[in-house]
């Protein structure tokens, strides 16, 4: 695809999902949606399924990635070096549940529908996409398994976070973002200060595993190859 086809696409792209916006707080999250998204920019069908294959997915992709990338300019005037790391992690998903409350009529139908068990694993995805972009704000350079762990956590922050800001109210979102903040710090302290360490515990896990399977502890690979 040429450039000039890639950037009409594109455009395309949000001018659906503008489209989207307005019509889903009424419609809901749905193929529907998406199509009446199509109509209202007078794409047939056919044009809107060439544009987003998925849909309804395509669309939720799309609207995470902006709100991801208007986080990011909220956060363009902060310096993460000047803050501890709490605090770079608090104004971070503070930035990125302002932007998504700004589109929370429609924000609500797109969290409902991630919310559904079909769903879960692009919810999931989109969630570590988000947590990533805001830990790489934040300065975060962890190449082990840090790296898939801070993300994990985040990204279950800012699930919640969302849902509280949706619920109920800035203020006790924000309120469960120090909450579980918190909990990460103490529990780093308490790893710290005992010998445990994740990669054991895992360990040991596949060890059980092994055990109860074949009747004694192999090695971890011992349970992935077995049938």
């Amino acid at each position: 695809m040429s450039d000039t086809k890639a950037d009409w696409a594109s455009e395309a792209e949000q001018q659906l999902l503008e489209q989207a916006l307005r019509i889903a707080p009424r419609e809901g999250w749905t193929w529907r949606m998406a199509r009446q998204a199509g109509r209202a920019l007078g794409f047939s069908d056919g044009e809107t399924e060439l544009l987003i294959p998925r849909g309804p997915a395509d669309l939720a992709a799309l609207l995470s990635r902006r709100h991801d990338q208007r986080a990011m300019v909220l956060l363009k005037d902060v310096d993460p070096a000047a803050l501890k790391i709490r605090e770079r992690i608090r104004r971070a998903v503070e930035a990125r549940i302002d932007v998504a409350a700004a589109d929370e009529p429609a924000t609500r139908r797109w969290a409902g529908w991630l919310a559904l068990p079909q769903n879960l694993h692009l919810g999931g995805k989109l969630a570590w996409e988000s947590a990533d972009v805001l830990w790489r704000w934040a300065g975060d350079t962890a190449t082990d398994e840090n790296h898939y762990t801070k993300r994990a956590i985040l990204g279950g922050i800012l699930t919640g976070a969302l849902a509280m800001r949706i619920a109920n109210n800035r203020a006790d979102a924000m309120a469960f973002v120090d909450r579980q903040i918190q909990h990460v710090m103490d529990f780093e302290k308490w790893k710290a200060t005992t010998s445990f360490r994740p990669e054991r515990w895992v360990a040991g896990i596949a060890q059980a595993l092994g055990k109860a399977r074949y009747g004694k502890a192999g090695p971890a690979a011992d349970v992935g190859d077995a049938p």
